[in-house]
């Protein structure tokens, strides 16, 4: 998708700062964070939704959260972290392009605020 915003991130058209990346995704610090740690991991894919995987890209999802343990491990979250995926505008997805949330840092209460 040409005009994406996360696809122009991950063609390096807009500057991000990346923390991690692999064949399958690109994780990039949020620029405005709601936990002291806050990073977006990008699908190298691009896939709308959530309600758009299917058995042929759901790989994609699997590296997501394989990606998140690499950098829990990596930024030394001992403490824990939350992985938010957001559907839809009542879920709170503002780019159509499936990213998963990756907080840390604070208590993360629930539900969230």
């Amino acid at each position: 998708m040409n005009d994406c915003l996360f696809c122009k991130i991950l063609r390096d058209e807009i500057p991000s700062v990346v923390v991690y990346e692999n064949e399958y995704v690109k994780a990039i610090k949020d620029i405005d964070p709601q936990a002291p740690f806050h990073i977006i991991i990008l699908l190298k894919e691009h896939i709308e939704k959530p309600a758009d995987i299917t058995s042929e890209n759901c790989n994609y999802i699997g590296q997501a959260a394989l990606a998140a343990a690499e950098i829990a491990k990596q930024e030394g979250l001992t403490d824990g972290y939350r992985l938010v995926l957001n559907s839809g505008s009542m879920g709170g997805q503002t780019v159509n392009h499936i990213h998963m949330h990756m907080l840390s840092g604070r208590n993360l209460g629930w539900p969230p605020g």
